[in-house]
């Protein structure tokens, strides 16, 4: 007699013969088990004293397997596995650079972002929208980015301005559009429809009134913020006389935002306007705004904010933002940054940079140290030049031993407790310090 089948065996697996329930899936572990086998690439700390040989072909073939599933999965029944396939990969393409492996499958990872972003829901659609980002980020600035966004580009545009569509799905694309957009285009039609889409999105925040909807237009806040910044990152690489016909437009009208009621908001608005000040004073030396005299006075309030009704946080936040932009404007002045990444360093010295490295570092996350030293699209974009190439032995002897790091740390804290202490004590003339 024969065996009767088991319930449910259609069930256990998907497409290849791949689990459809397994435990990279979940909430906690989605991206765990992906970025087990791309940790130990992305940060020269990360290579052990006396640690074993590492097999990085036989790493790096079952990180590609483990993809192809997640590649597959993407296409699943379940909105949740989807989900959960979009964001492994994520985690994948902002840890490790895997140009290869996605010159080969672009074509159907760009055919299941297109899916999930056209019929799934808000947060497959924001899922699907990052890693068409981090796709793109991956191939650099070609032809094949150049064929993704040509597929992925109307579909953006349509969920950005579709009014029914979840603000949280509208702003990612919002932010996708942009970046995209930055990367890839090189024709200049379509960087400048680009902007006009953005564009009508951010500019409906000058109006004060509420819409025709009867909706206060602070729901909306979020999605305008993400499309003002797009929209601001696509400026740097405008030419100058479109620059110039972008700044007579909204030079007046963004100081209104200063006094939205969302921090971001107003902290987004005062880095455009210290970024369109730069702008414009590198096409005139000699560039004069008007209200200089208002808008420094709105700044200045903005920097010195001590508003008992704002949360602490963020007012500590809004005065470090706003007495950056203070100097901007006023001195024509930029703290330089310094970024560091494995033995390179890089110094962030204008409004430009930042806002570049900014907006890649949100994608990016914890990868976009890895990205710097290894992708040659970020280092052209920061003018570092080729990759620096160093072997595991270099890297293992550039490695700080865990009893310096201790030594140095503990030094550091005395030095700090003693500075602290100084400032502290009583007897210590208060005229100094004020």
């Amino acid at each position: 007699m024969p065996k009767p089948k088991k319930r449910g065996s259609n069930h256990q697996r998907g497409a290849g013969g791949q689990p459809r329930n397994v435990q990279p899936f979940s909430d906690e572990d989605a991206s765990i088990e992906t970025m087990s086998h791309c940790s130990g690439f992305s940060d020269p700390a990360s290579f052990t004293e006396d640690g074993p040989e590492v097999d990085e072909e036989a790493t790096q073939e079952d990180l590609e397997y483990k993809l192809k599933g997640f590649i597959d999965l993407t296409l699943d029944k379940s909105a949740k596995t989807r989900q959960a396939a979009l964001e492994s990969l994520k985690s994948a393409f902002s840890s490790k650079i895997l140009y290869e492996f996605i010159m080969e499958r672009r074509m159907t990872l760009t055919d299941s972002i297109e899916r999930c972003i056209k019929k799934g829901k808000s947060d497959e659609q924001c899922a699907a929208a990052g890693l068409a980002c981090l796709l793109c980020v991956q191939m650099g600035s070609g032809i094949e980015s150049e064929e993704i966004f040509k597929t992925l580009g109307p579909v953006l545009k349509k969920i950005v301005c579709d009014g029914t569509a979840s603000i949280q799905a509208r702003q990612a694309c919002a932010t996708c559009l942009g970046i995209c957009c930055f990367i890839v285009t090189d024709d200049i039609t379509e960087l400048y429809s680009t902007m006009e889409c953005l564009e009508n999105v951010f500019m409906k925040a000058y109006q004060r009134d509420r819409d025709t909807n009867g909706v206060s237009s602070t729901h909306n806040t979020v999605l305008h913020v993400s499309a003002l910044l797009a929209w601001t990152l696509l400026l740097t690489i405008c030419p100058m006389n479109e620059v110039k016909k972008k700044i007579e437009m909204h030079l007046h009208k963004l100081p209104s935002l200063l006094s939205c009621d969302d921090l971001n908001m107003r902290i987004a608005a005062g880095e455009t306007l210290a970024l369109l000040f730069e702008l414009a004073r590198e096409t005139d030396a000699d560039f004069f705004y008007e209200d200089m005299d208002l808008l420094t006075e709105k700044l200045r309030a903005l920097a010195t904010d001590g508003n008992k009704h704002r949360a602490k946080v963020d007012k500590r936040k809004q005065r470090s933002v706003f007495r950056d932009v203070l100097r901007a404007v006023e001195e024509r002045d930029f703290p330089t940054e310094m970024v560091k990444f494995g033995p390179e360093r890089m110094y962030i010295d204008c409004w430009v940079k930042k806002q570049t490295y900014e907006t890649f570092k949100e994608i990016l996350g914890s990868g976009m140290q890895y990205h710097l030293q290894s992708n040659d699209f970020l280092r052209n974009v920061f003018e570092l030049g080729p990759p620096v190439m160093l072997d595991a032995a270099t890297l293992k002897t550039m490695k700080i031993s865990r009893f310096e790091r201790h030594l140095y740390n503990s030094a550091a804290f005395k030095a700090r407790t003693k500075a602290r202490s100084k400032c502290r004590d009583k007897r210590a003339d208060v005229g100094e310090f004020f």
